[in-house]
């Protein structure tokens, strides 16, 4: 009797072994089956991200573009409310530039954009040019200081290094920007730069050469070649 129950035993254990490869095997054709079949995951709205409440965003506006943003909020306002779906409003106590999502918000990156667009506004940048934030996705600002170059730069030298920047009239300026296609802001010692990541580096390179002494023929020159190069590239 002692026999028959440890083979009925057995018997029992090679069923459930039997029974759990069939499972596992079941369970491997499901997951192929599901690995054939795209995942589809609903969009996701701004008003899921904050648990239903508007997000906001708060810019600070500097003393020296208070009036050219007074002049210029139509054509600020127009592309934030009209493109992006946001709500936007001045707050003269705190100086300060208001956005926030609402249930007409269907972008979910439409706040950051915005928000980057009106940071290049105060930086300086024309509306004209700092919109190109809000239409395209690898536009980026790059800020530095002249004294981030070379650090012994002190009075007067310092005031010509800012000059080569500019070049007379802004002319060297310009050169840059158009054989880079960037847009270039020297405030002071702080200069921004707006483009693509690879015309963001070329533009840098070149404004360094000349902080750094350079003489502007020779800039120029290796900025033609450069860019040359890019454009075949791209």
């Amino acid at each position: 009797h002692i026999f028959l129950m440890e083979v009925e035993q057995d018997e029992v254990l090679i069923d459930t072994e039997q029974t759990l490869d069939q499972e596992f095997s079941d369970d491997d054709m499901m997951d192929d089956n599901e690995q054939n079949v795209p995942a589809k995951f609903p969009k996701l709205a701004p008003s899921m991200l904050e648990n239903g409440k508007p997000a906001i965003r708060r810019i600070a506006v500097p003393h020296h573009r208070y009036t050219p943003l007074r002049n210029d909020w139509i054509k600020i306002c127009t592309p934030i409310v009209n493109n992006m779906k946001l709500q936007i409003r001045m707050n003269p106590k705190q100086r300060q530039v208001e956005i926030r999502t609402s249930q007409h918000t269907e972008e979910i990156g439409a706040l950051q954009k915005s928000a980057d667009f009106i940071k290049a506004y105060m930086l300086g940048f024309d509306v004209d040019d700092a919109i190109a934030l809000l239409r395209l996705d690898d536009i980026y600002i790059d800020s530095f200081e002249v004294e981030d170059v070379k650090m012994t730069l002190t009075g007067d030298h310092l005031s010509r290094a800012i000059g080569r920047i500019t070049g007379k009239d802004g002319r060297t300026k310009f050169a840059i920007e158009n054989a880079t296609k960037t847009r270039i802001v020297v405030a002071d010692k702080k200069i921004h730069i707006l483009g693509s990541f690879a015309n963001i580096k070329i533009a840098r390179d070149a404004i360094c050469s000349l902080i750094l002494g350079s003489p502007p023929g020779k800039v120029y020159s290796k900025l033609r070649s450069v860019a040359s190069r890019v454009n075949e590239r791209y």
